[in-house]
């Protein structure tokens, strides 16, 4: 059981649904600038959310994870919010799907053309990456 002491909330939040809501020690999550790990009283900040796999701790339980895939995190001292694009738990990934994805970012990034669009494909690969990730 987690010291209450050092439990703050986390919430994950998509367009369609409050993905989860729960306690934690310590959260880490991928940003635009890196990776991040938050603890409870954390100074407030805002930043923007990177394609990764979300892990949630909290003493003495497992480890919750899932794959988060843009949008942005509020971290204040006792609260983490996480307004996301894309929120999946493992068991929601369609690996099939993931893997075709992952040849087409492949193939679009490797016969590069004017009319491919770098920024959206290297994005595309690196969400199906994250999932094939997390499924395994």
């Amino acid at each position: 059981m987690a010291d209450d002491s050092r439990v703050f909330q986390v919430e994950i939040i998509t367009p369609d649904r409050i993905f989860h809501t729960g306690g934690a020690t310590m959260i880490e999550f991928n940003t635009a600038a890196g990776e991040i790990g938050v603890y409870k009283k954390h100074i407030p900040l805002t930043t923007v959310l990177a394609p990764g796999i979300v892990k949630i701790h909290n003493d003495g339980e497992e480890d919750v994870r899932a794959a988060v895939h843009s949008g942005f995190a509020e971290i204040l001292p006792d609260k983490v919010t996480l307004l996301a694009e894309i929120a999946e738990w493992p068991d929601e990934i369609d690996k099939s799907r993931a893997e075709a994805a992952k040849q087409r970012a492949e193939e679009r990034l490797a016969g590069r053309t004017e009319e491919i669009d770098i920024k959206r494909a290297e994005f595309a690969l690196r969400k199906a990456l994250v999932r094939l990730d997390i499924s395994e």
